[in-house]
């Protein structure tokens, strides 16, 4: 009963701090106009959302961040995820602010987001280089734990699975609900792992269990507020650093397949278009093709969620 508790403990504090903080941060927001802004290209029912607050991916930055700081101390592995968590978070948090305070509606430039992308896995492969035990080598799934070791190309590799996770989960955070259901799994699939590998990692992901948990309550259709950016990229940092730091960055690939799906949906249609001016869904990310295929957005987001738990069942047996 105690290791349950002491598991449940992180989960049941980012919770309650992000279910307390939203019904507190969400009119202000709205007081601030920090409104989602609609692009017109984008599917016709969305056209309703716009002026629902966005930012409220600082919500579940607090609550993670609050909850971890209780843990550091004895738990300094968590660290390096809560530094790519809290940088990831603040490039989108720049991008939101861009967005919806000074009214440019493709937020920082291209370039510059990436320059905070890059700088961020930098430091964090310099981090996990110097300060850390971890090596060049990956666990693969379906092999009883066999690693394989990269050498040097594991930090070119580290920049890729980081760089596109981040990504895969900001283009699926485009649904109400969608991208907070899909992490709350991912994340209890690697609380899971980190409890089991004795890592002490799991104070920084029940908090992001229960962080969303407590998010969703205000986030499921029709959601009252949004993550924007701030909450996506958080989130995939989040994700992608703690899986380099268990040594488990391929797990993304079945585990976070609906990112995987999202990105790659993405670059179908934009390399498919300019080739042959057709497109191969009606809209992508692909999660909008489906919407625009009949399905309500409930529908798109419970089938998300269960491709998502099944595959972290089939993940638990690749261990």
């Amino acid at each position: 009963m105690e290791f349950d508790f002491k598991v449940l403990l992180p989960i049941l504090t980012a919770f309650c701090i992000s279910v307390v903080l939203c019904p507190v941060l969400i009119p202000f927001l709205k007081k601030l106009k920090f409104g989602q802004f609609v692009r017109d290209d984008g599917p016709e029912s969305h056209l309703k959302k716009s002026g629902t607050p966005t930012m409220g991916g600082l919500i579940i930055l607090c609550s993670i961040v609050i909850t971890s700081l209780f843990y550091i101390k004895s738990n300094p592995n968590i660290l390096p995820v809560l530094f790519v968590t809290l940088g990831f978070g603040l490039v989108g948090f720049l991008d939101d602010y861009i967005k919806v305070v000074m009214k440019r509606s493709m937020g920082l430039r291209a370039w510059q987001k990436m320059i905070g992308q890059f700088l961020i896995t930098a430091i964090f492969a310099y981090y996990l280089a110097n300060y850390t035990e971890t090596g060049t080598s990956v666990v693969i799934p379906f092999t009883n734990g066999a690693e394989w070791n990269l050498g040097f190309w594991y930090y070119p590799f580290l920049f890729f699975v980081v760089i596109g996770t981040v990504n895969g989960t900001n283009f699926t955070d485009g649904l109400d609900g969608l991208l907070s259901s899909v992490t709350v799994l991912t994340a209890t699939f690697f609380t899971v792992v980190a409890i089991g590998t004795s890592s002490g990692l799991e104070p920084i992901t029940c908090a992001a269990v229960g962080a969303l948990l407590g998010f969703l309550v205000y986030n499921v259709y029709p959601a009252k507020v949004f993550m924007g950016d701030t909450g996506s990229l958080a989130l995939g940092g989040l994700i992608s650093a703690t899986a380099f730091m268990l040594k488990m960055p391929i797990y993304i690939v079945i585990v976070g397949f609906i990112y995987f799906l999202e990105v790659v949906s993405v670059i179908i249609q934009v390399l498919y278009f300019k080739k042959t001016g057709k497109r191969v869904f009606k809209m992508a990310p692909i999660h909008h093709h489906f919407e625009l295929s009949g399905w309500p957005e409930t529908k798109v987001v419970s089938i998300f969620s269960i491709v998502t738990t099944i595959l972290c069942l089939i993940g638990l047996v690749a261990l």
